[in-house]
């Protein structure tokens, strides 16, 4: 991939020396020599289906990652899930003297049991494909390694963690209020969070803000009738037309706003319409001489903080509201994920992780444009934890599709880098 070249030059300065403490090249020295381990246990979860629908498949998942926590220790329990209609959460906790820090992952991915994407591959001796590979098996894995390095150096005692995996990352079950408390609780009054999603995918950057997402829906109700009797003042324009004038507008006005995106996923139209939203599937049934009387469309609003999302909001309401003759529309909003806007706090972490990395002889580390950052679980610490960075676990590319791939020569780096940052934080 293209970090081979950059790794190798990093490990030519490793083999010289750096600039980090006694424990910490102990730490180092232990992650590279256990690079085979991470990837087996990586193998292992990637192997076992967890799509976030497939609830078993995630707790299996969860089980998993709780094995390794107790075996180093920690007090593990499961959050069951059933009042929002997921799987839960593994929530992980070793008390020590330390600063509270917060480390985050999930267990759950975009691909569900009917998917043909089931298997973790090696492609090469140093990339491998598979359903969440990256997004997030891999930095979970990460998660794990840098605890093991931490007990292996013998100071894994001096920290007070709580690790938290979600089990609907992808998909959060309804409502995100109830299911990620234990974020929130989690975060609140902690000294650091630290998300290991996969980030821009490039081990240069790490990620100090994120956008949020809201979900939004729009149904479409208009008179039906032959089709020859379209545009006619008696009948209107039908559903489709209707719709299709809201999303224009809807492309027209917002498009173009630093940080603003608004995508329509999943559509369906036609005389009448039977639509999941929640699963986003429908049915549909028409003809093309029938005008449509029915459309349902859902959508995410991405901003990247909240005075954005209610300028956004309100723009689409009023465009919405501007319907067709003998056509009606509704739009609701269901918040999915808050934003984690920029703050001091957050560049200080990032501080910390680049001098870590430098002082391991892998270079800086800079913070990537919240354009090139989705939402994730972290931001439910903005405004919690005094500190927050994301996006340092696993590198690679193609997330969500069937070419996800994850660049393994950055296991060991990213697994350094963590371990190393956990361990001076921990100092503080």
């Amino acid at each position: 991939m293209r970090y081979v070249g950059w790794l190798l030059a990093v490990g030519a300065v490793l083999a010289i020396g750096w600039a980090a403490s006694s424990p910490e090249r102990d730490i180092a020295a232990y992650i590279e020599a256990h690079q085979a381990e991470a990837i087996g246990l990586l193998e292992r979860a990637v192997n076992i289906n967890s799509g976030t629908y497939n609830l078993d498949g995630v707790r299996a998942v969860g089980q998993l990652f709780r094995g390794q926590f107790e075996a180093l220790g920690f007090t593990t329990r499961w959050i069951d899930g059933a009042r929002w209609e997921r799987a839960g959460h593994l929530v992980a906790e070793r008390r020590g003297p330390g600063p509270r820090i917060l480390l985050l992952g999930h267990l759950d991915t975009v691909f569900e049991r009917d998917s043909p994407f089931q298997r973790f591959e090696r492609v090469g001796p140093t990339e491998a494909r598979g359903p969440g590979v990256v997004d997030m098996k891999g930095g979970d894995v990460i998660i794990v390694q840098a605890l093991k390095a931490l007990h292996a150096a013998q100071v894994l005692d001096r920290l007070n963690l709580v690790v938290v995996m979600t089990g609907d990352e992808e998909a959060p079950g309804p409502p995100t209020s109830l299911g990620r408390q234990a974020v929130r609780d989690a975060a609140d009054g902690a000294a650091a969070a630290i998300g290991f999603e996969d980030g821009a995918g490039d081990p240069r950057y790490a990620v100090t803000a994120r956008r949020g997402a809201t979900k939004w829906t729009l149904r479409v109700r208009a008179r039906t009738a032959h089709s020859s009797q379209i545009f006619n003042a008696e009948t209107g324009d039908g559903a489709i037309f209707e719709v299709a004038r809201i999303l224009n507008a809807f492309r027209e006005r917002l498009r173009g706003e630093e940080y603003l995106t608004i995508n329509p996923g999943v559509i369906a139209g036609g005389a009448s319409v039977a639509f999941d939203a929640e699963q986003g599937r429908g049915a549909v049934s028409g003809k093309a001489n029938v005008i449509a009387g029915e459309v349902e469309a859902a959508g995410d609003l991405r901003a990247l903080t909240p005075e954005q999302f209610a300028r956004a909001q309100k723009a689409m309401t009023e465009i919405v509201d501007g319907s067709l003759p003998h056509a009606h529309a509704t739009l609701t909003f269901e918040p999915l994920v808050p934003p984690l806007p920029p703050a001091a706090g957050n560049t200080r972490l990032l501080e910390m992780y680049s001098r870590a990395s430098v002082d391991l002889g892998l270079g800086p580390v800079a913070a990537v444009s919240p354009d090139r950052a989705g939402a994730a679980d972290v931001s439910f610490a903005a405004g919690r934890a005094a500190m927050i960075l994301d996006g340092v676990g696993l590198m690679g590319r193609d997330g969500h599709s069937a070419r996800e791939m994850a660049d393994l020569n950055t296991m060991v780096s990213q697994t350094q880098r963590a371990a190393v940052l956990l361990w001076r934080l921990s100092r503080q």
